[in-house]
């Protein structure tokens, strides 16, 4: 038995030449030529050439495609094309025989719709184009935390079984929770804003749940928020924070993931910045002049941010929408009552983060549950955290998967999530 690994395939350097590994992967591909036998090892690493040679060759009847082997061997110098090392097998261990047909090919040959290879995911992970989008994922949660630590924000973990609508929406899954209702957080909004009381700057990355009923390429049912809250920063300093983490994934990326970025087969753009921001009223104006019927306080509908993304390719800040259209706890602008010091981030048409400066007075905030006709009483716990004394604060929430999307060139968010759920897929 040689299943214990040594090294990755990528660790393998001209200092490991005439050294003894063992190696551990699938076996992407096999070629029998007489007495010799070569074999495409993959890890999660990389890929490497296997000589079988001799007796052992004589062993390998039974070996197929995608079946998981570890194998002890010499590292040698190969005069192969698409390997700079490869290692001459002194012995082989076949760990799990992988069935064929297999329902999708993971090397790509044969494509398959997203709904096979959700349906087939784990071994999707082996296409090298789906694992490399997760590669990058993970790249950017990585990026996102160690940027957010330097600004001294918080990391937090907020509930996601609820008692009460966190924003008041009706979007909510319900379930039976020990004889009461409960529902799935929508949103960590009213915990994040309570945590500035005596962290000043959190932030969450967390999973959160809505329940509508979309079929779209950008709507999930489960969805990776990424939220920050900060104490004494209004809506413009948070604006900025998400812009400097924007940029600070991409330039990250773009830099620092070129492998994946070839497997994706997508170059991935450092966008320009500073960030354009154009104002709810400038938008209403442009839509006006194209001959669409809006007025000030319509809600932009799908068709009408596809032309303002039209007219500003790329991400840019639409701010200062009216109060009417915004959640409770947004507050007002001194200068124009009726417009909110909010703001969404948009990536062409796709709106991907939306934030503002929240209320911290708890008398106006009562006054505005109510004129959104909900419940000041459903609210107690919150409400009650305001008479602690509030700092002023701002915040904001972005969909990491849209993210992700616009990172590396597609527009369906199912293809970077594991396991994505909407109101059509609940398996696997």
């Amino acid at each position: 038995m040689v299943f214990v690994k040594t090294h990755d395939i990528s660790e393998l350097n001209s200092g490991t030449i005439g050294k003894e590994v063992v190696l551990g992967g699938w076996v992407e591909d096999l070629r029998k030529l007489g007495k010799m036998t070569f074999i495409t090892l993959r890890d999660v690493s990389g890929i490497s050439q296997i000589i079988v040679k001799g007796e052992l060759n004589d062993n390998l009847e039974e070996l197929n495609r995608q079946s998981v082997i570890s194998v002890r061997g010499i590292v040698q110098e190969t005069k192969a094309r698409d390997f700079d090392f490869e290692i001459k097998a002194e012995e082989i261990d076949v760990l799990a025989k992988a069935i064929h047909p297999l329902p999708v090919d993971p090397i790509g040959r044969l494509e398959s719709n997203i709904d096979t290879r959700l349906n087939h995911r784990a071994l999707d992970m082996r296409n090298q184009k789906t694992a490399s989008i997760f590669k990058l994922r993970h790249h950017v949660l990585e990026i996102l935390r160690k940027t957010l630590a330097e600004k001294k924000f918080i990391e937090i973990t907020t509930p996601k079984i609820i008692g009460s609508a966190s924003e008041g929406g009706a979007n909510l899954f319900s379930l039976d929770y020990f004889g009461k209702t409960a529902y799935l957080a929508q949103s960590p909004q009213l915990y994040k804003e309570q945590m500035t009381i005596g962290l000043e700057r959190v932030y969450e990355i967390s999973n959160f749940y809505r329940a509508e009923n979309s079929h779209t390429g950008r709507h999930l049912s489960e969805f990776t928020s990424i939220d920050i809250e900060a104490a004494f920063m209004d809506y413009n300093d948070v604006m900025n924070i998400l812009e400097s983490l924007v940029m600070g994934v991409y330039k990250f990326v773009s830099v620092n993931c070129k492998k994946e970025q070839e497997n994706i087969g997508h170059t991935i753009e450092i966008p320009k910045s500073p960030f354009e921001r154009i104002t709810y009223t400038q938008v209403i104006e442009e839509l006006k002049k194209v001959g669409e019927k809006v007025e000030f306080g319509d809600d932009l509908l799908d068709s009408h941010l596809r032309i303002i993304g039209k007219n500003h390719p790329g991400f840019y800040f639409l701010t200062d929408w009216p109060m009417k259209l915004k959640p409770f706890y947004i507050r007002e602008k001194d200068e124009d009552s009726k417009l909110s010091r909010s703001f969404d981030l948009q990536y062409g048409y796709l709106e991907l983060s939306s934030g503002g400066t929240r209320l911290h007075n708890p008398e106006t905030l009562k006054s505005r549950l109510k004129e959104q006709g909900l419940d000041p009483a459903q609210f107690a716990d919150h409400l009650q955290t305001f008479d602690w004394g509030m700092p002023p604060h701002s915040g904001w929430g972005m969909g990491l998967d849209r993210l992700m999307t616009t990172l590396i060139g597609i527009d369906n968010v199912r293809e970077v999530v594991l396991y994505p759920r909407d109101p059509d897929r609940l398996s696997p």
